[in-house]
């Protein structure tokens, strides 16, 4: 049986604390359970399905590969859309990231070619709510957030496997970079 397997970066304290609030009020308010499945995250390589040998190779493609990559600050401010489907927090320092996600992905190509190339453009960001959200509540969510603010800025010292049980996503192995 196949699983399902998602790289990403997670901020640390006290932003990962600060964005998961802001997807528990999201949630509160419109019911939206989604995003809350996972904890506060930035996307580097999709849910990709995957039989189980799969993690052992996946976990040694990317221990040698955050060994050989520095810690690179990353920047949030403010909010935006993914349509009606998807609220989420803006990634405005993005150069490093785009760099890290680029090379991961070179990396993958030769190393772990069962991840398959992206069909879509890199947009990173952290998901607030997604696919879930009812649509009479979207226009008040908008308003809302078009008029909060939100900024951090953090270093990203890990990369983070995750594996789905079926039930819930679970927290495989951190990769510490430049270790």
């Amino acid at each position: 049986m196949k699983q399902l397997f998602l790289v990403a970066l997670l901020p640390p304290e006290p932003v990962l604390g600060q964005v998961w609030a802001l997807k528990q009020a999201v949630r509160q308010r419109t019911g939206s359970r989604n995003a809350v499945r996972l904890p506060a995250h930035i996307t580097l390589i999709p849910p990709t399905r995957q039989p189980a040998e799969f993690e052992a190779s996946c976990r040694q493609t990317l221990r040698a590969f955050a060994a050989a990559r520095q810690p690179f600050l990353v920047g949030l401010e403010n909010f935006d859309w993914f349509g009606d489907r998807t609220l989420f927090v803006r990634v405005t320092e993005a150069a490093a990231l785009r760099s890290c996600h680029a090379a991961l992905l070179a990396w993958c190509a030769t190393r772990l070619p069962a991840v398959a190339p992206e069909a879509r453009p890199f947009t990173p960001h952290l998901t607030l709510a997604t696919r879930d959200l009812p649509a009479a509540q979207v226009p008040a969510l908008r308003q809302d957030f078009a008029a909060r603010t939100f900024a951090a800025t953090f270093e990203v010292r890990t990369l983070t496997l995750f594996r789905h049980d079926g039930q819930q996503w679970i927290r495989v192995e951190d990769f510490p970079l430049g270790s």
